[in-house]
């Protein structure tokens, strides 16, 4: 790491104001050239408002940003992308109907033609082990593959700083080694690098230096090779987060079973392809969580589809829900028998980004709405006041949109919705991704909970520490096979990492 230059950015006083809420407050902070420089806070802290500051995308209301010692002003992420500044956002900013490479040409300067672009996103992408599926349409990738082209578009820029937001949250732990690897040799060659996440192992282990920031205030500036996961957290929290424990569990009848589910790949639509399914056989019982395992992109998002009925064309006599074949049935029938889901994309399946968080919570919610089809307006307020109280939802109240929430509070208000809604089996994808410690503790031990009171609960992730904390049964999905299930207690990290990939199925 570089010290004798100027700070190649410096923020001083920083302050911005919302409504009803002050989203920094007097913000310092000090980047200096080839430093990796982490940002921790809760959800809510004010570390997403504090990178679009710096990024341009929002003007601060007091203070001052400094670049290599001089005074400037950030208008916007052009000016920003001028002055060599790029940045990874936790919500993606990639169009959907556009391939991998035209999502990478539009993000870059005037001047290359798309066969030079794609040319060079397949080297860097090689480079860097981000192997990405060139001409795919965005709408069809996974959260793991669409933030490998956030990652790949951003180092093409060849930037001097960096800004990566919860750039690991559905990576492999291969993957997060080779990305820590690359951005290494980056900080090597001078780039400044501001590393956002709640993954307090992940900053102890690549970064120099560290701020911590709580309710929009700078709570610590440590160097996080020589602090605890504990101090770390008492700065974010003002507490050290209870974990969700281990527990006996004692598992009833089988509620969810699928037995020899396949499913061809084909084309998912706008020309790209989906994971073919083979021979899945999978069961949950009550009072269980069985948690499955992987990298992105090998048929997770295929099965979620079918077990929720969001794919409604599984082979009759596939998928069974307390016993009675559902294989066919649409999403409404089978929430109705008491299985509910929570995708992994919050927005646009999990929430409506233009509607309130009462709108919100109308959505997947049939006692909020009469048979006449008149919704009870009322309960629907009352109720998403209570999930915004009882999940911590960071929010000015039940009436404020759902765009208004971080990621992380977005992510809490759509857990809670179907937590509250009393499933009877619950699915869910990446629950905790982009969560502060202490949300994702908050979110592990109402799931911990839920099984307790007798729900089959159903756990996708690509964090193996969260799988290993709360699952009773671990399985692992690859090429789209799944694993034979093995008792949480008695899985190793070099067995599930195996199977990751592919070896033994």
């Amino acid at each position: 790491m570089e010290s004798a230059r100027a700070p190649r950015l410096e923020l001083i006083g920083i302050t911005k104001r919302y409504p009803g809420v002050t989203a920094n407050e007097g913000i310092e902070l000090v980047v200096a050239p080839g430093e990796i420089h982490g940002v921790l806070g809760e959800n809510g802290a004010g570390k997403s408002t504090l990178m679009k500051i710096i990024y341009g995308a929002v003007r601060p209301d007091e203070g001052e940003v400094r670049w290599d010692g001089e005074r400037v002003r950030i208008a916007s992420p052009a000016a920003a992308r001028q002055r060599g500044i790029a940045m990874v956002f936790q919500h993606f900013a990639l169009f959907d109907a556009l391939n991998v490479v035209e999502n990478v040409w539009l993000g870059l300067d005037a001047g290359r033609s798309r066969a030079e672009v794609a040319q060079r996103v397949a080297a860097v992408s090689r480079e860097h082990e981000l192997e990405l599926p060139l001409d795919r349409v965005v709408h069809d990738l996974s959260v793991g593959e669409r933030q490998r082209v956030e990652i790949v578009r951003a180092l093409l820029m060849e930037p001097r700083l960096l800004i990566l937001d919860e750039p690991t949250s559905v990576l492999a732990p291969a993957a997060i080694e080779h990305l820590f690897a690359t951005l290494r040799r980056i900080a090597e060659g001078g780039c400044a690098i501001l590393y956002v996440s709640h993954k307090l192992d992940e900053v102890r282990a690549l970064c120099h230096r560290c701020t911590v920031l709580r309710a929009g205030r700078v709570t610590g500036v440590v160097d996080p090779r020589e602090a605890t996961n504990q101090r770390l957290a008492e700065l974010m929290l003002g507490a050290a987060p209870p974990a969700a424990g281990a527990r006996a569990a004692s598992p009833g009848a089988i509620a969810l079973e699928v037995r020899g589910l396949s499913a061809s790949g084909g084309e998912r639509g706008q020309g790209s392809e989906r994971t073919a399914l083979t021979d899945v056989n999978l069961a949950v019982r009550a009072g269980e969580i069985v948690g499955i395992a992987g990298i992105s992109g090998n048929g997770q998002a295929e099965l979620l589809d079918a077990l929720s009925g969001e794919d409604g064309g599984a082979p009759p006599g596939t998928i069974r829900l307390f016993g009675t074949d559902v294989s066919r049935e649409p999403v409404r029938r089978r929430r109705a028998r008491g299985l509910r889901t929570i995708p992994e994309e919050r927005i646009g399946r999990g929430a409506v980004p233009g509607l309130t968080l009462t709108a919100n919570t109308v959505l997947t919610r049939d006692e909020l709405v009469t048979r006449r089809g008149w919704l009870r307006w009322p309960r629907a307020r009352a109720l998403a006041a209570r999930l915004v109280e009882r999940f911590d939802v960071k929010a000015e109240g039940p009436d404020a949109q759902a765009a208004s929430l971080s990621g992380g509070n977005l992510q809490k208000l759509i857990v809670g919705r179907e937590i509250d809604g009393g499933p009877k089996v619950l699915l869910v994808a990446q629950p905790t991704w982009g969560l502060d410690v202490g949300a994702a503790a908050r979110i592990r031990r109402e799931l911990v909970a839920l099984a307790d009171g007798g729900c089959a609960v159903l756990v996708i992730s690509e964090d193996l520490e969260e799988l290993f904390e709360i699952s009773t049964t671990l399985m692992v999905m690859a090429r789209g096979r799944l694993s034979p299930p093995v008792p949480a207690a008695e899985a190793t990290i070099p067995q599930i990492g195996a199977w990751m990939g592919g070896v033994g199925l």
